[in-house]
C-alpha cells in the first residue's frame, strides 16, 4: 500500500465541522495516506475528521498507543505508580514515565504479564475498545478486541500490550480514551454534528465515567516525555509554544506499516484532542504522524484557535 493519496477528503460531510480545525487537519496530512480526528475533550463533539471512510472503517492494530490503556490497567490495580522501576533483564530498569516517552515494549510486556488477559481485556473494554465510540454517527465500523489471549507463538498477552497484536483499533476508541484521559475522566460518547442546526443544539453524551483522575498525572509525565524527548519529539519541530501530550505507535501488519499518534493540547485556554493515523509503506510510522500533529497545532495556533475557543459562552 502506497503512504500517499490523493482525495482523502471525498465524501466527507463537513456542514457541521470547524472549519479552522478542518482546514488546518486537511493541511497538515497532505498527501499522506491517512485520517485526522480533532475532538473537543470535554463534550465529545468531533470538530473535524478528514477521510471520514478510514477514520469510521474498521480500524488497525493499535500499534504502542496500546500502552495508554495498559498504562493506566497497571495504574488501577496499584502494581506500579510512575516512577516503579521494573526489572527488564540483568541490572536494567525502567519506570512508567521513561517507558511511555521511548515507548519501550520490554517495559509493557512486563506489565501485560502481571496484569494477565482476564485484567487487561476488563480494563481495555472499561476505556471502550472493543465497543462502538460514536452516537448514531452513520457508516462508524466496529474495532475488535480478542475473547481470549493471543496464542503463545504470536507473543501472548505481551505481544498484545506492548504491540496491540490481535487487536484493531479504531481512530474514534483511541480518540475517546485520550478525551477521558485529557477531561479527567469521563468517557463521552463521540458526535458528528453534520449540519450548522446540529453544532446549535449539541448536548454532550456521556458514556460513563472513569475512575481515572488521580492516574492522570502519573500517565501524563510519560506521555509529555515523550513529545518532549521521546517517540513523538518531531512534533516539537513545528510547534513549541504550548504543552503537548501524546503517544505514537509504529507496527505492520500482512505488508501494511501503521503509523498512530494520539495527543491533547495543555493550554490555559482550552484543550483539543488529535489523533491522526496513517498507513502504507516505509514513510509511516508513528514520528511521522506527530510530524504532522506538530503542523496541525501550529496551524490552529496561529489562527487563534484556542484563545477564540475560551471566549465561547
Amino acid at each position: 500500500m502506497s503512504s500517499f493519496a490523493s482525495d482523502v477528503t471525498e465524501g466527507d460531510i463537513t456542514a457541521g465541522e470547524d472549519p479552522v480545525v478542518r482546514q488546518a487537519a486537511i493541511d497538515a496530512l497532505g498527501n499522506m495516506n491517512g485520517t485526522v480526528v480533532a475532538i473537543e475533550p470535554t463534550s465529545g463533539r468531533i470538530l473535524a475528521m478528514v477521510n471520514q471512510k478510514l477514520a469510521l472503517s474498521s480500524g488497525a492494530q493499535p500499534c504502542s498507543t496500546i500502552k495508554l490503556s495498559v498504562a493506566l490497567a497497571a495504574l488501577s490495580e496499584g502494581i506500579i505508580n510512575d516512577e516503579t522501576e521494573v526489572r527488564l533483564g540483568g541490572r536494567y530498569h525502567m519506570n512508567l514515565t521513561n517507558a511511555l516517552a521511548h515507548s519501550n515494549n520490554a517495559y509493557f510486556e512486563a506489565l501485560g504479564r502481571k496484569l494477565g488477559f482476564r485484567k487487561i481485556s476488563h480494563y481495555a473494554h472499561l476505556y471502550g475498545l472493543g465497543e462502538m465510540a460514536g452516537y448514531n454517527i452513520p457508516g462508524e465500523e466496529l474495532g475488535t478486541y480478542p475473547d481470549e489471549e493471543i496464542p503463545a507463538k504470536l507473543g501472548g498477552v505481551g505481544k498484545m500490550c506492548s504491540f496491540g497484536e490481535g487487536i484493531s483499533m479504531t481512530p474514534l476508541q483511541l480518540g475517546a480514551l485520550v478525551s477521558a484521559i485529557a477531561n479527567g475522566g469521563t468517557l463521552y460518547y463521540l458526535q458528528h454534528p453534520t449540519t450548522p442546526e446540529e453544532v446549535a443544539d449539541f448536548q454532550p453524551r456521556v458514556k460513563r465515567q472513569l475512575d481515572i483522575a488521580p492516574l492522570i498525572p502519573e500517565i501524563s509525565y510519560g506521555m509529555e516525555g515523550a513529545v518532549q524527548y521521546g517517540t513523538a519529539r518531531s512534533l516539537r519541530v513545528n510547534f513549541n509554544e504550548e504543552e503537548i501530550l501524546g503517544k505514537t505507535g509504529t507496527c505492520s501488519h500482512d505488508g501494511t506499516r501503521f503509523g498512530w499518534f494520539a495527543s491533547y493540547a495543555n493550554t490555559d485556554v482550552g484543550r483539543i484532542v488529535i489523533v491522526i493515523f496513517l498507513e502504507g509503506g516505509r514513510p509511516t510510522f508513528g514520528p511521522k504522524a506527530a510530524e504532522l500533529a506538530g503542523h496541525l497545532y501550529r496551524n490552529l495556533y496561529d489562527h487563534n484557535f484556542f484563545t477564540t475557543r475560551a471566549a465561547l459562552p
